[in-house]
């Protein structure tokens, strides 16, 4: 098992490429399930969540290759449609394959879920809505069981907004009788991307990056190419960590228009920002002023990017509050900054944060992805040595993060950690 040790205070300076998206490579990689052949995605990230996905493909049939940054993959000779509890229980992401597989079969066996240790993510709204499109399901032994000869158009409302059923129905209503409507659905960029893919291959779906989508069913897809979207949070992750320790960096390859929240926040908090077509450059001087947020639906400020912020503030010239508006649960990062010295207690769904003048560095333990960003980013910020375990969390949404901010100026590196007896 693998640690990240850092050595803070230092400045950063220069120029990184934002990687592609891993929340839209996983729902694309599924897509391609959908239309029989050979399909390209370009500016997919090295990382560990694609390689289980392609890993889960491989099971169906497919064949897939990663070749800098590139997938190739062939979906020609899929025959199977399970998704076995061994693969699925490390990335709920799996789920993806549900709506293709019961598309393009006409039944698909899946587990239930696993991955992230915080908060209960349930897929009732997967099966409300495969449901409405006429499959029979079953849950028995852990799996979902679907089954339909054919898929018919159906309106859909969300309760919630959710990106995961909002993919998963897309992809499985593109194949289906009849026009689907989906209100209340995800208007995320990457769901926008996965649309543009599927149009791609030949769907009629209008109105992905809105909240109500309209998908007119055809009777088969082919095979396209495409690139995907770079990384937002990612972005934001990267903005942060030059924010928090005082620097000046310039992203590339990014969407400014899905980063406006997260600008908006960092000017809020006094960085200068200065945004172009494909790029955006942060300086700072002195600590943050306190900005309090409220995670929400995009284009609101992201979840992914809750954490992050909660390290920044810790270092802010006063108090702010955070709420969590997505994942109420989602504070389990709060335990570890404290370790550094950061003053913040947690009430439901909301972090109240009392700026402190520095933080101090600590063995602190990741326990998800976006939380170990986030101590990374304290890392850098805190005076002398922080030592991060289990990072192997980081390294489902970051590629060689470790690397990257070296280039950059940061002082950290990858150990092997010896195992406790």
């Amino acid at each position: 098992m693998d640690k990240f040790v850092i050595n803070g205070g230092n400045r950063l300076k220069g120029t990184l490429s934002v990687s592609g998206a891993k929340n839209a490579s996983l729902p694309l990689m599924a897509a391609a399930l959908l239309a029989p052949g050979k399909h390209e995605i370009s500016n997919v990230p090295e990382l560990r969540d694609v390689r289980t996905m392609a890993h889960l493909l491989r099971i169906t049939g497919a064949k897939v290759e990663l070749l800098d940054h590139t997938l190739f993959m062939d979906t020609e000779p899929c025959t199977f449609w399970e998704a076995p509890y061994e693969l699925v229980k490390t990335m709920r992401a799996s789920i993806y394959v549900l709506g293709p597989l019961l598309a393009r079969f006409g039944k698909a066996r899946v587990s239930l879920p696993g991955g992230c240790a915080w908060g209960p993510r349930p897929v009732d709204l997967h099966l409300m809505g495969m449901e409405k499109l006429g499959a029979n399901l079953e849950l028995s032994g852990g799996y979902i069981n679907a089954e339909a000869k054919q898929l018919h158009g159906a309106r859909i409302n969300f309760k919630i907004q959710s990106v995961g059923a909002t993919g998963n129905i897309m992809m499985a209503a593109v194949l289906a009788k009849g026009t689907t409507l989906l209100q209340n659905a995800a208007a995320e960029p990457e769901m926008a991307a996965l649309a543009d893919y599927l149009n791609a291959m030949g769907a009629k779906i209008h109105g992905a990056g809105t909240d109500r989508i309209e998908i007119e069913g055809v009777s088969e897809l082919k095979p396209a190419n495409f690139r995907n979207i770079p990384d937002r949070i990612e972005a934001g992750t990267l903005l942060v960590a030059a924010a928090i320790t005082g620097s000046e960096l310039t992203l590339n390859n990014l969407r400014v228009d899905h980063i406006e929240a997260v600008i908006d926040t960092l000017e809020q908090a006094g960085y200068t920002l200065k945004a172009a077509e494909n790029s955006v450059t942060l300086s700072s001087t002195g600590r943050p002023l306190p900005v309090d947020i409220r995670t929400a639906p995009f284009p609101g400020f992201p979840t992914d990017m809750q954490a992050q912020w909660i390290a920044l503030m810790s270092l802010a010239d006063g108090s702010c509050t955070i709420t969590d508006t997505i994942y109420h649960d989602r504070f389990t990062h709060v335990a570890e900054l404290k370790r550094l010295g950061a003053d913040i207690q947690v009430e439901g769904n909301t972090a109240f944060v009392r700026g402190a003048n520095k933080l101090q560095g600590a063995p602190v333990m990741s326990t998800d992805l976006r939380a170990s960003a986030c101590l990374i980013l304290a890392g850098l910020a805190a005076e002398g040595r922080t030592d991060l375990s289990r990072v192997y969390h980081i390294d489902r949404g970051y590629e060689r993060i470790e690397q990257r901010l070296r280039s950059i100026g940061a002082e950290i590196w990858r150990e092997d950690e010896p195992m406790q007896t």
